[in-house]
């Protein structure tokens, strides 16, 4: 167990001695305006902010922070009000790193420092404070690890053997080219079932992301494809090698490569590493929780003392070891740097009600490593959480709906009311009950914006320009004209691959079926690949040539030009077509026109979410579906104690979500799949082990169940006035 942080005194910074002692012109304004901008915070998290001081320079230096940020205790307001403190203590902001775990993330952090940074500043100028600036606050290094690794590559391609046009893959394309790789090899005729696609990229990911030999990976989460080892590593061999050919990276190489670049081969601090780490004065990273191997050794390489180090996140809310996460980067933080690095709990929770919070408390304390904490409510007293018992799944869906329909009657909107869940399919049948009783709802989780296919057609037109060696955008953009089949694709492709470019295309010999669309397709292709080309409309002129095969392509011709019109609007928020395909690729919007369905017209509607896509989110009341053995845990993660564990942090997510009302719903039996359709055929769950004496104790029981004590509503008591039967006497009697 790792012991609890001193609690800290009431804050007293002598913030004008602190103003005394840094350089001259370094701070942007007077230690009694900055001390406005810390108002707002509770003790606890001011310290965070404040964390540092005046070095031997004279300018602001800080050792290495952890700051455990419990649910809903504000972690987003915390570093936002750190990155701006920075700044008005005269930190130059392009000498702050800010990686977080979404381009969103980073562009609300900037807009709320940016807030404050104005705020203080204003009050400085009310005070008649000189040179108090009107600048606003830019933060050019805020971004993802995989978006600020990928400028960083481009940034110093020469040093680590890159060409510095690369491309970048998304899943899908990764796939797809795998899956050439694969078909070459002859893996795909093999007389026994060898890993489709996706599961190769999934192993490969799995390989390069946690940093475990193959044989591990293949034995501990991918056990069926253990006798394909040999085989698997010749194909991630030859697909690593197809990638370098194409110039391209894929999502996990943009780590995998600056990883590399930063570290010697014996592990060491490279060159590069102290020159990138020595670019940057401070280093900010959000959910700490959530970074992989790579990440965290990454961030020890770029400042391995810890100087200017802040890392933010919460142990309880590590959920994503599937995606290689692991929470011992965060618990073991302290540690890496000597002395240790301090840390700072934040445990007042402006969210959850009390009663909320005591029977998430309940179930974390179960937890075997943790940082302890004990959430406590600022907004005080509630409703006690309810755990709900049901009969099977049909009587779950009729309590879920009973409720959210009542709660709409005492003013709590459908858009506030969430239903949770471990996996997508568990909401099956309540989607079909919400139907029939014409409640709208919506389920978080669809098709991702890159997924679509008229979106892949028109990147692929710009991936190409943009990297005339990438193979995959090369064959989808040549086979938009008609009469171009794989066979010609490739041929096109190798002709400007021998020619060294684009401008090649004019030379190469067409289909007749498509000499009608060739000369407008290679007058495009030439004037996006033109050195001299600005960025400025490139998304345009590529749309208004795809509009005639969108139009061909598709029925819903008019919903998926809408989604272009989109693409085109987005990109001119970006400064280069560089920045806009790696950004886009890294962190795609969220909606799109294929496979949508159709559009949701109504003013309300209720949230259904599993529970990994409701984290960060919130809402009044909340419902959590089949929390039993084999859902809570699941029963594919119950194989090891780190498993289960991440389960008890996944429920502990789920119950934090909500502000107001909690409701564990846990069926007693589920019917089987594949009977007939009215058949009775069931098996019983156990209750979650998870939801111990403590956990109970916390909760209001409710139970939809007959019980088994309660009198026969008929009035008639079984056997009376029967005569007895001496049914034990006649078995005897039978040998």
């Amino acid at each position: 167990m790792y012991s609890t942080w001193a609690t800290i005194p009431p804050m007293s910074i002598d913030l004008s001695a602190q103003d005394a002692r840094l350089a001259p012109g370094s701070r942007v304004i007077p230690a009694d305006a900055a001390a406005d901008l810390l108002e707002r915070l509770n003790t606890r998290q001011r310290a965070a902010v404040v964390h540092g001081g005046p070095g031997p320079s004279g300018r602001f230096e800080a050792g290495p922070l952890l700051v455990i940020a419990g649910a809903g205790t504000g972690k987003t307001a915390t570093l936002a009000h750190r990155v701006a403190w920075l700044t008005l203590q005269g930190v130059d902001p392009q000498r702050i790193l800010l990686l977080t775990f979404s381009r969103r993330a980073a562009q609300e952090m900037t807009r709320r420092a940016e807030t404050i940074a104005a705020r203080a500043l204003a009050a400085a100028r009310g005070a008649g404070v000189a040179g108090g600036g009107t600048a606003a606050l830019r933060l050019p290094w805020a971004g993802t690890f995989h978006s600020i690794g990928a400028r960083l590559l481009r940034m110093h391609a020469a040093t680590v053997g890159l060409d510095a046009a690369f491309g970048v893959l998304d899943r899908g394309d990764a796939a797809d080219l795998i899956d050439v790789v694969r078909h070459e090899l002859g893996l795909s005729a093999r007389d026994r079932r060898f890993p489709r696609k996706d599961t190769c990229l999934a192993i490969y990911s799995h390989r390069v992301n946690t940093g475990w030999p193959l044989e591990r990976v293949l034995a501990q989460v991918f056990p069926w494809c253990a006798e394909w080892a040999d085989d698997l590593r010749a194909l991630f061999r030859a697909y690593v090698a197809r990638k370098q050919a194409h110039a391209v990276l894929d999502y996990d190489d943009l780590l995998l490569w600056w990883h590399s670049a930063l570290h010697e081969e014996d592990g060491r601090p490279s060159a590069l590493a102290r020159e990138i780490g020595a670019r940057f004065d401070h280093v900010l990273v959000d959910e700490y929780q959530d970074t992989n191997v790579l990440q965290a050794q990454i961030l020890l390489a770029l400042k391995p003392d810890g100087a200017g180090v802040t890392v933010v996140g919460d142990d309880a809310q590590s959920i994503y070891g599937f995606r290689a996460a692991d929470v011992g980067n965060i618990l073991e933080f302290p540690e890496r740097f000597a002395p240790p690095a301090q840390r700072i709990t934040l445990d007042c929770n402006y969210r959850s009600v009390q009663p909320v919070l005591d029977v998430a408390n309940a179930l974390i304390r179960q937890s075997e490593r943790q940082y302890p904490k004990t959430l406590h409510a600022q907004r005080g007293p509630g409703a006690a959480p309810r755990l709900v018992t049901v009969l099977d799944e049909r009587a779950q869906a009729d309590y879920v709906i009973d409720e959210v329909l009542a709660q709409r009657e005492t003013g709590v909107p459908l858009k506030q009311q969430a239903v949770l869940f471990r996996s997508s399919h568990h909401s099956d049948l309540l989607e079909v009950e919400l139907v029939r009783r014409n409640i709208p709802f919506v389920k978080h989780g669809g098709l991702k914006f890159l997924e679509a296919a008229h979106i892949k057609d028109l990147l692929a037109l710009l991936r190409w320009a943009d990297n005339p060696r990438n193979g995959i955008a090369a064959f989808r953009a040549l086979q938009l004209i008609a009469g171009i089949g794989p066979a010609t694709a490739r041929r096109g492709f190798e002709h400007v691959q021998q020619a060294g470019g684009l401008n090649a295309l004019g030379t190469f010999a067409a289909p007749a079926a498509a000499a009608g669309d060739w000369p407008g397709f290679v007058a495009l292709m030439r004037a996006l690949s033109a050195p001299g080309c600005p960025w400025a409309g490139q998304v345009e002129q590529a749309r208004r040539w795809y509009q005639p095969v969108l139009e061909q392509r598709f029925d819903d011709a008019g919903v998926r030009a809408a989604d272009l019109e989109m693409l085109a609007t987005i990109s001119a928020q970006f400064p280069s077509r560089e920045r806009f395909l790696t950004d886009l690729t890294l962190d795609p919007p969220s909606a799109s026109g294929d496979l949508a369905g159709t559009p949701l017209l109504d003013e309300d509607y209720l949230i259904l979410s599993t529970v990994h896509s409701a984290k960060g989110q919130e809402w009044d009341s909340v419902f959590v579906l089949n929390v039993a053995d084999g859902n809570f845990p699941n029963e594919y993660a119950t194989g090891s104690q780190a498993g289960i564990e991440e389960e008890r942090r996944l429920l502990y997510v789920a119950m934090t979500r909500a502000r107001n009302r909690l409701h564990l719903v846990e069926p007693q039996r589920y019917h089987v799949t594949q009977q007939p359709r009215f058949g009775a055929e069931h098996v019983y769950g156990a209750r979650s082990r998870f939801l111990t004496g403590a956990v109970l104790a916390a909760c209001e029981r409710v139970g939809r169940v007959p019980d088994a004590g309660a009198p026969d509503p008929s009035g008639l008591r079984p056997g009376a006035g029967d005569p007895p039967v001496d049914v034990a006497a006649r078995l005897r009697g039978m040998w």
